[in-house]
């Protein structure tokens, strides 16, 4: 299976980095199936960077051995995903011991809706449906070395704003 990535930078070999933010399933290297999602992600970058190339980085990811680790799968918005990205969000210091976490994106239209529920203002069960009127992309997170040695870098495809 392809997955793509988008950086500012040429990624042969993907890291694990400490992240200066709090993301959705906390620490590791984050890919998707969708190149569209990669590609505007590095245009995002690119603005607030004020850079003029970035990369959409592709690899082969090797589903034998990647299904053989410790693996957290999420099809679509769920009770459990909700946890888990909040935990990831907003508990600093969580962390947790999956290899691979696989789930939807939490775009900013979706944390204009989690900002609802963190306010009360929604219950989960509204969340969730909310939530699947979305058409929502996808994402890995690479969380351990293992999990890293399953991705094989295939080409850079650069991108501009």
């Amino acid at each position: 299976m392809k997955l793509y990535h988008g950086s500012l930078e040429i990624v042969m070999r993907p890291v694990i980095r400490q992240m200066n933010r709090t993301l959705d399933y906390g620490r590791g290297f984050y890919t998707t199936t969708s190149e569209k999602q990669a590609e505007d992600w590095v245009k995002r970058r690119l603005k607030e960077a004020e850079a003029t190339n970035g990369y959409v980085n592709v690899y082969e990811f090797n589903e034998r051995i990647g299904l053989s680790l410790k693996n957290l799968m999420f099809d679509a918005p769920t009770e459990e995903w909700v946890d888990f990205v909040m935990h990831n969000r907003t508990e600093r210091g969580f962390t947790h011991d999956y290899d691979i976490v696989y789930g939807p994106v939490a775009n900013d239209r979706v944390y204009a809706a989690f900002a609802l529920y963190e306010g009360g203002l929604l219950d989960k069960q509204n969340l969730i449906a909310e939530l699947k009127t979305y058409k929502l992309v996808d994402q890995y997170l690479f969380h351990t070395e293992a999990a890293l040695r399953t991705l094989t870098f295939i080409e850079a495809k650069e991108t501009s704003q």
